[in-house]
């Protein structure tokens, strides 16, 4: 989901409060079948080095750190000096069984990686990233991975999937004008949105020659995470009236009602993601 479609900060980058909110949800929705793939493949007697793309406060990190076997030194990437901060101070310092993990943070724009960023990675990681991208800086991004020569873990890419339940006659529209406003134009980089997920991103690992496998990772929100389900669905419907205008008036009354049914924990949403494990063959 793109930064004006959820909550940020008065700089107008990604708000930290945002990124605690959904972490619970994307941890449950990961495919842990592709990460212990992943595990499989990395050193044992030597730490493994670990790139972690557009980090945000260390989600990723968090989950997949004691996933992993023996030593790791995790280097995070991210354009935002705060996040980063917040990335290295909240990761293990060791994995369950005693192996100490450290960490590194390097401040970049990750739609401008080259290969020489990511030598020496033995796996690269992302989580929420894909649809940020243009097809053009999708295409760098993944030639930069697969040049990396080792799997490529990418995680709650969205897919432009979304149930509610009870449903209502303008979820549909709501939906169509947010997958839209995902596609948009803004300072002249066409996003690519929920097309850069399984498909685009599948594709061009696949064309340079690596083994591509893909899972569905999507969020389950119901009573136990209303918060979660009232914080995004107020950023979906606040993105999909940005792209069509006539919603603002016909979601008047619609919004209040969701809101206040997720309030009271009779709305739940499923909001479609994948995961997905290139590997070098």
């Amino acid at each position: 989901m793109t930064p004006r479609a959820v909550p940020t900060s008065a700089a107008g980058r990604v708000s930290p409060r945002w990124l605690a909110l959904r972490e619970p949800a994307d941890a449950a929705a990961r495919a842990a079948e592709l990460a212990d793939m992943a595990a499989g493949g990395l050193p044992r007697d030597v730490p493994a080095d670990i790139y972690d793309l557009g980090c945000g406060t260390g989600s990723m990190g968090r989950w997949l750190a004691p996933r992993l076997p023996g030593p790791q030194h995790w280097i995070m990437y991210d354009r935002d000096p705060d996040l980063l901060t917040r990335a290295e101070a909240g990761m293990p310092a060791a994995t369950p069984d005693g192996a100490p993990v450290t960490v590194e943070t390097r401040r970049r724009d990750i739609t401008r990686l080259d290969p020489a960023d990511l030598a020496g990675a033995s796996l690269v990681t992302a989580s929420a990233l894909l649809d940020l991208f243009t097809r053009e800086e999708l295409s760098r991004f993944v030639a930069s991975c697969a040049c990396a020569g080792c799997p490529v873990l990418l995680t709650i890419s969205v897919t432009g999937q979304v149930e509610l339940t009870p449903p209502d006659p303008l979820d549909a529209r709501v939906r169509a004008a947010f997958n839209d406003h995902q596609r948009r134009t803004t300072a002249g980089r066409r996003l690519l949105g929920p097309d850069a997920a399984g498909a685009a991103a599948a594709t061009e690992f696949r064309r340079l020659g690596d083994d591509v496998l893909v899972r569905p990772s999507p969020w389950r929100l119901g009573a136990d995470r209303a918060a979660l389900c009232a914080e995004w669905f107020s950023g979906w419907v606040c993105a999909a009236c940005e792209q069509d205008h006539a919603l603002v008036a016909a979601t008047a009354a619609y919004t209040p009602r969701r809101l206040a049914q997720a309030a009271e924990g009779q709305l739940t949403v499923t909001v479609g993601h994948s995961d997905l494990l290139a590997r070098p063959r």
